[in-house]
């Protein structure tokens, strides 16, 4: 246990950097944290222009590598898992490295929650209105701002985030392998609706250090602890970075875990009822069977708005087997008004996706 009780939490800002760079950084910091050579951290970072995927995927199923080539966009694997994502100086990255008996609980839901509400006050201090939205987002009125997501090693926690400052939502759409009818001026336009950037929100970027100040003073009311500043990583953290480094910054690490492309479709479903057209796209972990991503879009009517961007989230990374039951009990505890369409609507179009990968196996086959 790396017991640190009634001792100042660090805070760093390592800058821009490359995505391995900043991978082999995670690495070393949680590492070190574990093994009590760190302290507990709170990191800010920023990335050049990078094509990031999760641990567990594939780089040709999640990226369009022309692109990325083309314009110079690096391709990196994350140590974590998670969704493909791109990112370059415009985003703000935050890194909390902490031990998990801070929290009382080993439930990563209680931790996101503690955590993102507390980076939610520090972002509203720059005069927007943000809140915490489960299952591990940040909004502000119903629009994305800030992604999150956490690992355990042993008793340590690494709970990272990512802030828009400002964002290029049709070049992130243009480096992910999605359907080429989403690249389309009406999809990139309804993307830009589900997320926002303060660039947006106030007019201008705000300024790198103040944001962080904002970030860093919210996150230290709310654990009742003070932040002392450093300039560089220890000797121990150097020595862990360098050795991640040379792991990381490598076409084996960057694609080890490449399955063919057929494995992991990107499913879609159109599903007529009485409430209107509900289009359902899907993306799927095949080996785990679980969703790891939900897009519902179509013609039908639902208040608030929100609804549908609440439901996509809950739904992140549910196993197949639990879907109908997941979107009951999102329904039971959220209020809506939708014009004859039933809840189950949802699952029905998400299943019936899922089940066009296993009618496309019976073709082939």
């Amino acid at each position: 246990m790396n017991s640190q009780a009634g001792c100042p939490w660090r805070v760093i800002d390592t800058g821009v950097l490359r995505a391995a760079e900043n991978f082999a950084l995670n690495q070393a910091l949680l590492d070190c944290h574990q093994s009590g050579l760190s302290p507990h951290t709170l990191r800010f970072l920023r990335f050049s222009p990078s094509a990031l995927i999760g641990f567990h995927q594939h780089v040709e199923q999640e990226l369009r590598l022309d692109y990325c080539h083309e314009h110079g966009i690096e391709i990196q694997r994350r140590v974590t898992g998670g969704g493909a994502l791109y990112f370059d100086e415009t985003v703000l990255g935050w890194e909390l490295y902490l031990d998990k008996h801070i929290f009382g609980t080993a439930q990563m839901g209680a931790v996101a929650e503690r955590i993102c509400t507390a980076v939610a006050d520090g972002i509203s201090r720059l005069g927007v209105d943000a809140r915490f939205r489960p299952r591990n987002d940040i909004e502000i009125a119903g629009r994305k701002v800030s992604g999150t997501g956490g690992a355990f090693d042993g008793d340590s926690i690494l709970y990272q985030g990512t802030l828009l400052l400002d964002f290029d939502v049709e070049r992130m759409l243009r480096v992910l392998r999605i359907p080429a009818e989403k690249l389309s001026d009406k999809a990139i336009s309804s993307a830009r609706e589900r997320v926002v950037s303060l660039r947006e929100l106030l007019g201008e970027t705000p300024a790198i250090k103040g944001v962080q100040r904002h970030i860093m003073d919210a996150i230290g009311e709310s654990f009742g602890i003070k932040f002392e500043r450093a300039g560089e990583l220890n000797a121990s953290e150097q020595v862990a970075y360098v050795n991640a480094l040379a792991e990381i910054d490598t076409t084996e690490w960057v694609y080890q875990h490449n399955r063919p492309l057929a494995d992991a479709p990107m499913l879609e479903s159109v599903l007529r009822t009485k409430g209107g057209v509900l289009r359902a796209c899907v993306a799927i972990d095949q080996p785990r069977q679980h969703l790891k991503q939900v897009w519902l879009t179509g013609d039908f009517f639902v208040k608030p708005r929100r609804v549908v961007l609440d439901l996509e989230a809950a739904l992140k990374d549910t196993p197949l087997a639990k879907l109908e039951s997941n979107v009951d009990a999102f329904f039971a505890k959220t209020e809506s008004e939708m014009l004859l369409l039933e809840p189950r609507d949802f699952a029905t179009a998400i299943r019936q996706a899922v089940a066009s990968a296993d009618s496309a196996c019976e073709v082939s086959s």
